[in-house]
Order: C-alpha cells, then structure tokens, then sequence
C-alpha cells in the first residue's frame, strides 16, 4: 500500500461513524470520566483536606496550601504530557492509556487510607502532595491520548462534535465526585455523631472549655469517595482494555512511519516549536483560567471566602453543572460549522469582562450581609515596614506584627480593607470600622499573659465593630445566607439566582473548552500530534488554570479584597484574546488533519 493510499484511508472521515467507532468514543469517554473523578476529588474536598494535613499553619496559609497540594497535580502535568505524549507517539496509544489508569486510581487510593498530620507530622502533607503529583503525571498522558483517540475516529465534518465528548469528561469527573462526596456526606453526617478536633492529640476547646467538635465527613468521612474510587480503577482498566489503537497510528506503524524522537521533533525546531507556543498563549492559557474560574475558583469562592457551608455549594455547583454540561456538545458542534477560534476567543472576552461583576453578585445572592457589611468602610493604617506578605509557602514565617495579625484577622473574616500607609516607625496598626478605631497589639514585643490579655481585647474590640458593622461573625445567626437542606432543595429566588450565575460561567466554560481538543489536535501532524498537543495544552491547564486558584487567594488576602484576584484570571484572557487574535490560524475545522503524513 502506498502512502497516498494510506492517507486516503483514513481521511475519507465525512461519512457516519460505524458502530464499533462509536464504541471506541463512548469507552474512551467514559474511562476518562473516571479520571477526572479521581483528579478532582482533591479539588472538591480542598478545604476538608487542608484542615486534615495542614493542621500546623495559620488558617490563610493554610488554605493556600490546600489549593497548592491541588495545584502541584497540575504543576506536574507537562512533565506527564512529555512522558506519556512521547510514549503515545511511539508505542501507540492504547497501552499509555492503561499505564495512565492504574497510576490516577492507586494514586487517588492511597490518599484515602493516608494517616493525616495528627499521625504522621510534617511527613503526612508531603506524602499527600508526592500522590497529587503522580496524579498529574497521569493525567498529563491521558487527556491528549484521549482527544486524540476520538479525533481520529471521528468524521472530519464533526470532528468537533465527537471530541466534544472528550471535553465533556472533565465537567462529568467532577459532577460525578460532587455527587459521590454529596451522598457520603450526607449518610455519614446523618448516621455518625460529630467528633472533638484535635490537636498535638488533645481536644481543641471552645471559650467554655467544652470540646470543638467537628462533623464525621470533616473528621474521617472524605475518605470513603477516595477508598471507593479503586471500583472505579477496576471498571476503568476493563473499558481501556476492550479498546483497539487508533487506526492511524497502527497505519503508521505498519508503514515504519512512527517518529523516533517525537519530542525533539515536535518542539526541536521552530516550526513547530512555533505553533505549541501560539497554541499555548493563543488558545490554552486564556481557556484554562476561564475553566478554572468558572467551577473550581467558584466552588472554593462561595466556601471559604463567602462563608456558604460546603454541601450548600456543592449542591449549586453540581446543578449548574448539570445545566450547563450540554453547552460542550453545542459549542463542539457549532464550531464544525463557524470554526474553533471565534467560539473559544468570545468566552475568553466574555469572562474577561463579566468575572468581576459576577462574583460581586454572587456575593450579593448567596450571602447579603456579607455583601451589605461590605460597604463599610474598613482600612488598616499601618507603617510598610511591619507589613508581611501574607502567603507564607514554608511555614516558617511568623506573622507577629501588628500590621500582619490586623491583617489576618480581617482575611479570616472575609473583610474588605484598604490599607493606608504611613504610620510612624513603631505605632500599632490601627484597624478603622466605620467610625471605630481599634489598636492592634505586637505579638513580638509581649508574651505570657500580656499577649493573652491583649489578643483577647484586639479579638473582642474588632469582633465587636464588625458585628456592629453587620459582618455575620456567628454562622448559626445569619439567617439569609443561602442554604440548602438537600440536593433538591433549590427551588427559592436566591438558590435559583446562584445557580443561574453558576452555569452561566459553566457555559463560559463550555465556550472555551468545547471546541480546544479538535482545535489543537488540527494544529499538529499525526506523527507527533500526541507529543505536540499534550506539552501546551497541559502547561496551559497545569499553570495558567491550576495555578489560579491559589494564586486568586493569595492576591485577594494580601490586598484585602475578596475580588482582587480575580484579575490574574481577568489579565490571562485579555492576553489569550490579543494573541489569538493575531497569531491563531482561523478555518482548521476544514484542514484534513491526515495531510503531509508520509514518510519523511
């Protein structure tokens, strides 16, 4: 056969799929969806998890550990995608697929039985990020395969529609493990009484020297979708095994026509070198901090920074996922019609603009009296000099001054704040609440009981203010926080507006990610498409996206406020649209991505 006959085989792709090529998408699809279940997991249970194996830093630094643990499965994730892509491309891409499965599952399963910090110390949290990284790893091999996998199969008339379904998979891991995490929280907190907090193996005591107790979910419950997800693994292995390689890459390989080095190949010389750059700033980076804001930053926003209890959030973000999930098989499909470009730059734009006054009203919805305690004005007027940066990575920092500890304190409340600079060398920071003006104290110039008595007259006097100010600083007493009883429980004018907010940035998420997998894998030649594709889309997703949460939280509590960070999300897509713009090439909907493959 020759190579134009081969060519021609495989690209006569406008007539409709057989039966078997369907299989081969749904199966892919689905041992996907099992991944992202197992990846995501960690994201949804962020804020449970970093109270478990975090336990030894302030609450702020806390939290931004949760979400860098999060974060450094997706740190890692180019390095899976030059292991696995190169593999992919030279072994083929059914086996990547099963060595990808059983790293995600036994990875996701060992952090279930993990012991946390109370146990193990300071070897827990590591032992936790060195799994989220082999995490990433895997995932850094599966998506590419799998996008690449369907593209192959598909008609070239829907190549967007069917890889669509692959985009689809992220969206459904997740829905899949909210649901999972909705279901055991809801049988374990029912069934199991609460339990004390611990720490250093005591209980943790309230002013009234009763125990803190906290929910069996929190304390020991998340483990069970982790433990549960090796069934998953199981069912996984057994799709991924029932599948046939692409034909392809089995055409190419009969041909000796597989690349012997597909990564100096791909990125070795500017030609293509050149293409994964303007895929990555031109496409991947502003798709991926939409995506990432739109469910992840949201879910994590409306728990920990607007105070909604984690099954309420839960619930409206599983729903918005419900509604909005379709847009990816729309925008897929759209985009065989009008091309990928316009669609995936438009959501770009879209949430460039419209995150900002989102987020405000969602703010406004699920919580008003946050919202409304928020247009007093609260400033900080402190010299620069004690002021740290709040994000403290090692743990090591001591956040003692005055400045800090006003600062941390109004963080841990969800306050606005401008800081005003110019105090005298040697004055307290003075936090100002309205009209109340209330002294710091510096945790480095006193101890024993002059540090208690002055932590408890800073604490009280603020407290106070902001009470008087309407901060709900008693969860139990705000009565018009959004709050949901059970996962149908969502059918008043606040949980049907939230959840309208909700899916709108799901459908942004739809616009943006719909579309990419068919767009990048008609970027590359077959040869190293696995190679190519995978390096800038999982730097795009694994840096710019994975990192935005993190990083979002971090700015917000440094500059105090809620929305600041925001504009990390807000710069990366305005920087997507502008290159995109230029350097994207428009109509691949129409390239045969089978073309220029002969030998070489």
């Amino acid at each position: 056969m020759t190579t134009s006959d081969i060519t021609n085989s495989v690209r006569e792709r406008s007539r409709p799929m057989t039966p078997e090529e369907k299989k081969v998408i749904a199966a892919s699809s689905a041992g996907t969806i099992f991944e992202w279940y197992d990846f995501y997991l960690y994201g949804a249970l962020a804020a449970i998890i970093g109270a478990q194996f975090f336990t030894a830093f302030p609450e702020n630094t806390r939290n931004v550990f949760a979400l860098l643990a999060f974060a450094a499965g997706f740190i890692v994730r180019p390095f899976g995608a030059l292991v696995f892509g190169m593999l992919g491309d030279m072994i083929g891409r059914k086996y990547t697929f099963l060595m990808t499965i059983v790293i995600m599952g036994v990875s996701t399963f060992l952090v279930g039985v993990l012991p946390n910090y109370e146990s193990w110390g300071v070897a827990a949290p590591i032992i936790l990020i060195l799994l989220r990284m082999a995490q990433g790893l895997a995932l850094g091999g599966e998506y590419g395969g799998a996008a690449i996998y369907v593209a192959e199969h598909a008609p070239a008339n829907q190549r967007g529609y069917f890889t669509a379904f692959i985009q689809t998979t992220a969206t459904l891991g997740l829905l899949l493990s909210l649901i999972v995490i909705l279901s055991v929280q809801g049988y374990v907190n029912g069934n199991y009484p609460d339990v004390p907090l611990m720490k250093d193996g005591i209980a943790v005591l309230m002013a009234d020297g009763t125990p803190q107790m906290v929910k069996a979910f929190n304390a020991w419950g998340w483990r069970v979708p982790f433990i549960g997800s090796i069934f998953l693994l199981l069912i996984s292995l057994y799709i991924r095994l029932q599948m046939n390689e692409s034909p392809a890459f089995k055409k190419m390989k009969e041909e000796g026509r597989t690349s012997k080095a597909p990564l100096s190949e791909a990125f070795g010389n500017w030609k293509n070198g050149k293409i994964a750059l303007i895929a990555l700033f031109g496409l991947v980076a502003g798709q991926a901090v939409v995506w990432y804001t739109g469910q992840f930053y949201a879910l994590f926003f409306m728990q920990n920074v607007i105070k909604i209890d984690s099954f309420t959030a839960n619930v409206m973000v599983a729903w918005s996922l419900i509604l909005g999930t379709g847009g990816f098989l729309f925008f897929g499909a759209l985009s065989d019609r009008i091309g990928r470009k316009p669609i995936i730059l438009a959501g770009c734009l879209l949430g460039a603009v419209t995150f900002l006054p989102l987020f405000g009203l969602l703010t406004k919805t699920a919580n008003p009296a946050i919202y409304k305690a928020h247009q007093t004005p609260v400033t900080v007027t402190v010299n620069a000099q004690d002021c740290s940066f709040q994000f403290n990575p090692t743990g090591t920092a001591k956040f003692t001054s005055s400045c800090d500890i006003a600062k941390a304190q109004l963080a841990r409340t969800s306050v606005n704040y401008t800081t005003l600079e110019g105090a005298a060398p040697g004055t307290l920071a003075v936090v100002k609440v309205g009209e109340t003006s209330i002294p710091a104290y510096d945790a480095g110039k006193l101890a024993g009981d002059d540090l208690k008595k002055a932590k408890t007259t800073f604490d009280s006097a603020l407290n106070a203010a902001l009470k008087q100010a309407g901060y709900p600083m008693v969860p139990a007493d705000n009565s018009s926080i959004a709050k949901a009883q059970h996962f149908f429980d969502i059918f008043t004018a606040q949980k049907l507006t939230i959840i309208a907010i909700l899916t709108y940035l799901v459908i942004l998420v739809t616009m943006v990610y719909g579309p990419i997998a068919a767009m990048l894998v008609e970027l590359f030649p077959t040869r190293i498409r696995y190679s190519g594709l995978s390096l800038p889309y999982h730097i795009g997703n694994g840096w710019f996206g994975g990192l935005m949460p993190a990083t979002a939280f971090a700015i917000s509590a440094q500059t105090g406020n809620i929305y600041s960070g925001l504009w990390y999300a807000i710069v990366v897509a305005v920087m997507t649209v502008v290159i995109g713009m230029l350097l994207v090439p428009g109509g691949t909907h129409r390239k045969d991505i089978f073309a220029g493959d002969g030998g070489r």
